[in-house]
């Protein structure tokens, strides 16, 4: 298979014009864009983002609280322009440009290819068809990104997804629902690479690819494609309410102080140890 080329290029010799593949290009990227605010909506994360930072901004406002996390005299902290940079800054470093959330070392590899993957997949197939032309470099990067994503999906398909041992669940139990993004990614790729190693043209590899990537983006409300553009907001929210002290009113690394035990929401765990142990982790599942 030659990666320096893609079968792209070629659909304007075999009766579909560069005008009909932006038209389905325009209408997924208006499909994800409709369907993302729709989710955001319903989910009301934004709202909750919102009034998380009303609350935040309440609580430094008011002064009385302290906090244990090195900030100015111990107290709650104003942050400035530089201080919310610097957490943008490692968001995008960190939890974004290298999945620092997963502690999992396969998990997060496998989520990296995955986003990478994507990426360069669908700027690449975005830049040579709003383009009309393809250049070496982009086909590389769209191979290259099909490959990632092939790696990635189908990883993490076979290394967790069926892995259902915990939830004593059959591998071959498959919600649509759930499982939609996944899928769509896993046949996308597929079908990319396919359409490519049989040289192009408007057989059953394009048919296949028409109807993954379709399914993929035509699904976002239903599938976990918002989560993409909401963890980085989660990220962020909770580096900037760990810098300011407020940290949603829960206590930080200690509780032998009685403020920080008073500020635990759950009365329950007030008096618990930061450290509890293993936990459901104590023991692979095998119970089933």
């Amino acid at each position: 298979m030659d990666i320096t080329t893609t079968p792209i290029a070629a659909l304007a010799e075999n009766g579909i014009a560069w005008a009909d593949m932006q038209m389905y290009v325009s209408v997924m990227i208006a499909l994800v864009i409709v369907m993302t605010i729709a989710d955001l909506l319903h989910k009301k994360s934004a709202t909750y983002f919102f009034q998380a930072a009303d609350k935040a901004e309440e609580l430094l406002a008011a002064g009385e609280a302290e906090s244990s996390i090195g900030n100015e005299k111990g107290r709650l902290k104003q942050l400035s322009a530089g201080d919310k940079v610097n957490a943008l800054v490692g968001t995008v470093a960190v939890d974004v440009a290298t999945a620092g959330e997963f502690s999992n070392g396969p998990r997060r590899l496998v989520h990296i290819f995955t986003m990478w993957g994507f990426v360069l997949f669908v700027a690449a197939t975005a830049m040579i068809i709003y383009g009309e032309a393809q250049t070496t470099t982009l086909a590389t990067a769209w191979n290259i990104g099909a490959i990632m994503l092939l790696v990635g999906s189908w990883g993490y398909w076979f290394a967790f997804k069926v892995d259902c041992q915990a939830e004593g669940q059959s591998i071959f139990q498959i919600d649509l629902r759930k499982d939609i993004f996944s899928l769509g990614l896993m046949g996308t790729s597929l079908a990319a690479l396919g359409w490519t190693y049989t040289g192009g043209g408007t057989g059953g590899w394009f048919i296949f690819l028409i109807i993954s990537t379709t399914a993929l983006f035509g699904s976002v409300y239903w599938s976990k494609f918002s989560h993409m553009f909401f963890k980085p907001m989660a990220a962020y929210n909770k580096r900037i309410i760990e810098a300011n002290g407020t940290n949603e009113n829960l206590p930080h690394e200690t509780r032998d102080m009685e403020w920080q035990q008073n500020r635990h929401s759950m009365e329950l765990l007030k008096d618990a140890p930061m450290d509890m142990g293993l936990g459901i982790k104590r023991e692979a599942p095998k119970h089933y």
